[in-house]
């Protein structure tokens, strides 16, 4: 058994420690990355019956195949979108003869309705984030990894191995991580916003030229740090004193996105976006002047995983996948390719430095020290949905 590791101690950069089917992405998500976490936005309306016709299925077929077995050669996959891409799915197929078809969801809340609707029922890899996996496993949806079937665990890095959201790893197994924080325009913001605090500070030359994320869950978790509170506190008082300084900031936010900062922040409209540090990377590079930071009163860590729900009818292309996914190379072109920061020791150890030195991705010790994992909070989530709505309406 792995030492325990909590779940914000992170790698140090500096460390030496057949043809596949279209990959279908929804008009509802940006091209890399959609909103990650929609605690309370569930959504209700499922996609049933809507054509996936580049894929040549339907998701009703999806539904459909739910009480089969499924096809030991054809892999349905359920991520998020920008996570895999074609030549990653035509790698997998010439590897293990087995074709791997992907769809996209648009948050957690949606990937789980769709499973407990029923209509998901095709899928054997699914993609949760960490909170999402505690609360998969809580209503009994994902199977206990067998360990046997699966190759390169040791890969990762150490802390990656016994997180608190999934001792042992024995639901699901980290494929990316990253933070959030704040892209700035260096060129015209002289001072670096080293903390949340900075917004506040400056909300007159920032008013309406900056962006917080559509997310109640890391707009109040990173208010709440700057107060010197836990990200997932559940005091309410704590919560009422972080809505009231948001109110304070409100007029001075252009808006709350998650992904439309991207345009506006290249052509100078914006100065300052909060963001997924994924999406910070991926920008920086159409723009010398952008720049990423973590918030020194601490931030939110999160990460996604693989896991294999209970409705799985292909074990071992589920299986296959997992192996294929915790393969080094191919754990470093993901990272390269699409901007997401790697667990996989030996992956890393494979990146250029440029890229092992990105503090955008792989942000030092030092920054991570106050930072946590987005935790469920039960029946608390009702008081932060007050607040939001109160908040965004206002």
């Amino acid at each position: 058994m792995p030492t325990k590791i909590t779940p914000f101690s992170l790698p140090n950069p500096s460390a030496t420690d057949g043809i596949a089917e279209p990959l279908v992405l929804s008009d509802r998500t940006s091209p890399k990355r959609p909103t990650r976490r929609q605690f309370l936005q569930v959504a209700g309306a499922t996609l049933s019956g809507m054509a996936l016709s580049g894929c040549g299925w339907t998701l009703a077929e999806v539904g459909a195949k739910s009480n089969s077995q499924g096809s030991s050669d054809k892999l349905y996959i359920y991520t998020w979108a920008g996570y895999t891409d074609q030549d990653l799915l035509d790698r997998f197929t010439k590897e293990t003869g087995i074709r791997a078809v992907a769809d996209v969801f648009d948050s957690n809340e949606s990937m789980l309705a769709r499973l407990q609707a029923g209509g998901g029922g095709a899928y054997s890899i699914i993609y949760p984030s960490e909170y999402m996996v505690q609360q998969m496993i809580e209503l009994d949806l994902l199977t206990p990894l067998d360990f046997s079937q699966i190759t390169g665990t040791e890969r990762l890095f150490t802390r990656f191995q016994n997180p608190d959201y999934d001792p042992g790893n024995r639901h699901s197994l980290p494929v990316s991580w990253g933070t959030t924080g704040l892209l700035y325009n260096s060129k015209k913001l002289q001072q670096t916003p080293e903390d949340w605090s900075y917004l506040w500070e400056n909300k007159e030359k920032l008013s309406r030229r900056m962006t917080l994320l559509n997310d109640i869950r890391e707009v109040m978790g990173a208010t709440l740090r700057m107060l010197g509170y836990s990200y997932n506190s559940t005091d309410p008082q704590q919560l009422q004193e972080a809505y009231e300084k948001l109110i304070v900031l409100k007029p001075n936010v252009a808006s709350f996105t998650s992904d439309a900062w991207r345009p506006q922040i290249l052509s100078g409209d914006l100065l300052l976006a909060m963001c997924y540090s994924a999406d910070a990377n991926e920008v920086m590079g159409e723009n010398e002047d952008l720049q990423y930071v973590v918030p020194k009163s601490g931030s939110s860590i999160w990460m996604d995983t693989l896991a294999i729900p209970k409705t799985a009818p292909n074990l071992e292309g589920a299986y296959a996948w997992m192996n294929f996914m915790l393969q080094p190379d191919v754990a470093a072109q993901i990272c390269e390719r699409l901007s997401f920061a790697t667990p996989n020791k030996e992956a890393f150890n494979q990146l250029p430095p440029e890229i092992q030195n990105n503090q955008s991705l792989f942000p030092p010790e030092s920054a991570l020290e106050l930072c946590e994992g987005v935790s469920p909070v039960g029946d608390f989530s009702e008081v932060y949905d007050r607040y939001w709505t109160k908040l965004t309406s206002a």
